[in-house]
Parts: structure tokens; C-alpha cells; sequence
């Protein structure tokens, strides 16, 4: 299965910490569950920041719940990380507890014969309605919230815009206007990272949102092979990427620049435009601090500011498998509740290198930078829909390389979105989905 940007945002979010790979943490008095004493396994990814919170909240539960030993567990990311829990659900040898991804990749769990329905706990009222989405089948929802959202769009300076006169534009002309003025000025109207290219893709994949509100029924469709990227809407975000490059808008450097020379550039205003990931924002608080509240966020806009929207990574989900029972399954229930407590919110906060709104209880810290708070907007107006891989299971492993041809002019927007939906085709296949 292709690599998606769910795997490519950990290279930004991880932080340093000196940790073990597990942690056992008990005591003896009442039982969380009042059926006595329980011991609950919790297996988590291999990250460090992901392990700290999971030590964190563990200490935390565990001391108001001193019959319950809780111990934690690490597994490696990407592939093996997906092999590992698809082998331990399907031998019945899964964790009481675990993390897994939201989405299309959850759905693959088969849910409905491996895991806890949630649905009667009182914390999933209070989860928003497009991550509820992505950790349910229509049996039933299957997770609380693990960490935060990230959102893609356009991360932009601030301060030029306040210098420059300039509105966030709710429309792609207004787009392409500001740009235009920002040139004028003799600044790059908009970054381009080949150097990273998965950045590459950000005009596409981040103009989901948009596609959705145009068509709410177009990932269903395009996974049954219904719809195409070569056919409206979904083509025009291909030619936005190559309007812009065919304007001249792109820094020099764009082959070779990486996502850190974008986050640079935009702090120290060599560019106002970054297609990117909020998650850039763990770049600008290492390298350059003090340029932290300039930079903020806007959804690529669509060509009508009806459609405009901002396309939300949703967070990973924390799950029970169904071989947990008894006295482990009430601790177990207990503590995936205690993940979206007030405790729980502050630990999340504390521990993670946090790059969008969190997905339900949990409010953003006081603090939080603008590029946050401007995506939260988005979120509470509900004007998002989830990225695609969310959505849909089918996702070819070329569009990063396609889209640096589109934006270096090798191939027309009209010939990359049509071979980008004969790249697909085989994943389709591999995955068995029907009408391919």
C-alpha cells in the first residue's frame, strides 16, 4: 500500500525525549470498573512523543485508579507497525488497548468483528462529527481521539499581509490576485519544496475539501471507480498548480528546497505562500520562534468561495479489541474515556507538538499560535471535510513525482490527472474493491 502523508507528517511532530519502550505502573485499593483488580495492556507506535503521553496518561489513570496495572507497549510505524496489528487482531493476541490510524486504514481492521463498540459512551457525543466519521462503520463507532488534527492548506505570512493591505482570499481569482501584488512587491508569491517531494502534492490533496463540498458523494464514488481526477471537479486543482507555476510565482530554488527552506523562507518573509501542512508549525518553533505569530493558515481557496473549505488529517484513534473482557474491558473502557478528560487534555497539550485543533473535548491552549487558532476557525464554522485517505482506501505512489512535473512544467495539468488515475488503477486492484 502506498506511503501516505500520515506517515510523512511524523518526520515533523516527533520530539525529543528519553523514554523506555514500556512502563508498568501499580498499586492495590479500588478498582476504575468495581469489579477489582485489572491489568490492561497498551500498545502504542514507536514515537517518542507518542510513548511520553502514553507514560503520561498511564501515571495519571493509575493513580486515581490504583487496581488497575496498565502496561505499556511500543510497535514500529508504517507497514510492519500495520502488519503487527492486523496479525495480533487476527490471532486474537491484540493488546487490550491500542492506537491505530483513523480512516480508510482503520476500516481495513474489519472493525465490526474486531473491536469494542464505543457508541453508548458518553464522550462520543462530544467528538466532532467528521472525526466520528472516520472511526465508524454503520454498526457502530470504534474510537476516542487520540492526539490533534492537522489541516493542509495555505500556510501564509501574516505580516506581509497586513503590510501589503492584503485579505485572506476566499476565492482562486483572489488568489491568484494577491499573489500578483505580492510579486509586485518583489517578494515570491508562493514556496515550492521538491527537494521534500511529498510537499509536491499539497495543491491536490489539500483541495479535497473543496471537491466534497462540491460533490459530498465523490470519495465513495471514486472508490467504486465512479469518479476520476481527469473530470471536474477534481482536475481543477491540477491547474491551479499549474496557473501558478506557468505565472512565474515559485521561488528559484523550488527543485531542491525542502520543507524546512519552506518554513524558513515564510518566517523570514523570502516567500508568502506555502501549499503545505500545519504541521510546518514544528519547524517555525525550532528555527525561528519569534516569527511564530506572523504565520498563519487559509484552505486553498475554491473557485467559488461557497466550496471553499479546509481539508482536515484527522487524528489517530485509541481502540478495545473484542478478546478484551471481564474486568480488563470496563478498566479498558474507563481509560480510553480518561484520553479526552480535562487530565487527559492538558497531557495531550503538554506532550505533543500539537498542529491543529483536537478533535472534540480537548480546547487548544490559550497560547496557541495563529496558524492554530486560524484552522480552529474552519473547524468550529464547519467549513472541512476530511483528506481523502481518510475517506478512500485508493491512493496511486506517483502523484508526489507527478505533481513536481506539473509545477516544473514537464506535464500539462489535463495529462496528470488523467495518468494519475491510470496510476491507481493497480492499488485498486490489489486492495480486491469492487469496479476495478
Amino acid at each position: 500500500m502506498a506511503a501516505t502523508l500520515q506517515n510523512n507528517k511524523r518526520t515533523l511532530i516527533a520530539l525529543s525525549a528519553g523514554l523506555s519502550a514500556g512502563l508498568v505502573l501499580a498499586a492495590c485499593s479500588d478498582s476504575a470498573a468495581g469489579e477489582g483488580s485489572a491489568e490492561i495492556d497498551f500498545l502504542v507506535d514507536n514515537q517518542p512523543h507518542t510513548i511520553a503521553l502514553a507514560e503520561a496518561l498511564v501515571e495519571a489513570f493509575t493513580a486515581d485508579n490504583p487496581d488497575v496495572t496498565i502496561s505499556v507497549d511500543s510497535r514500529p510505524g508504517g507497514g510492519d507497525g500495520d502488519n503487527i496489528v492486523k496479525t495480533r487482531l487476527s490471532t486474537d493476541e491484540m493488546a487490550d488497548v491500542f492506537i491505530y490510524n483513523s480512516g480508510s486504514l482503520f476500516q481495513a481492521l474489519n472493525p465490526d468483528q474486531m473491536l469494542v463498540d464505543l457508541s453508548d459512551q458518553p464522550w462520543v457525543g462530544e467528538l466532532d462529527e467528521d472525526f466520528v466519521t472516520t472511526v465508524s462503520t454503520e454498526n457502530g463507532t470504534y474510537g476516542n481521539a487520540w492526539g490533534a488534527t492537522f489541516g493542509g492548506g495555505i500556510i501564509y505570512n501574516r505580516a506581509v499581509y497586513d503590510e501589503l493591505g492584503l485579505e485572506v482570499p476566499q476565492t482562486w481569482d483572489e488568489f491568484m490576485e494577491n499573489n500578483e501584488v505580492i510579486a509586485e512587491a518583489g517578494m515570491t508569491p508562493v514556496i515550492q519544496t521538491y527537494g521534500s517531494t511529498y510537499t509536491s502534492q499539497l495543491f491536490v490533496l489539500a483541495d479535497f475539501a473543496n471537491v466534497d463540498s462540491m460533490d459530498p458523494d465523490w470519495a465513495e464514488e471514486y472508490t467504486a471507480n465512479n469518479r476520476k481526477y481527469a473530470d471536474e471537479p477534481a482536475v481543477q486543482a491540477f491547474r491551479n498548480h499549474e496557473e501558478v507555476y506557468e505565472a512565474g510565482y515559485f521561488n528559484e530554488n523550488f527543485p531542491s528546497a525542502t520543507d524546512a527552506d519552506g518554513a524558513r523562507m515564510l518566517a523570514e518573509r523570502d516567500g508568502v505562500h506555502y501549499p503545505m501542512l500545519s504541521n510546518l508549525i514544528t519547524h517555525v518553533r525550532q528555527d525561528n520562534p519569534e516569527a511564530l505569530e506572523d504565520i498563519g493558515f487559509f484552505a486553498i481557496p475554491a473557485q467559488e468561495a461557497e466550496h471553499t473549505q479546509a481539508t482536515i488529517w484527522q487524528a489517530a484513534g485509541i481502540y478495545i479489541p473484542q478478546t478484551t473482557e471481564g474486568a480488563e474491558l470496563e478498566a479498558a473502557k474507563d481509560f480510553v474515556a480518561f484520553i479526552t478528560s480535562d487530565t487527559g487534555c492538558e497531557l495531550k497539550a503538554e506532550y505533543l507538538s500539537i498542529a491543529g485543533p483536537f478533535p472534540g473535548t480537548c480546547d487548544l491552549p490559550s497560547d496557541a499560535a495563529p496558524i492554530l487558532t486560524d484552522l480552529e476557525q474552519y473547524v468550529d464554522e464547519g467549513r472541512t471535510a476530511p483528506a481523502l485517505e481518510f475517506l478512500s482506501p485508493v491512493k496511486g505512489p506517483n502523484l508526489e513525482h507527478i505533481m513536481v512535473e506539473v509545477g516544473s512544467g514537464i506535464r500539462s495539468a489535463e495529462d496528470a490527472a488523467a495518468y494519475y488515475d491510470d496510476d491507481v488503477v493497480n492499488q485498486a486492484r490489489q486492495l480486491g474493491l469492487d469496479g476495478w
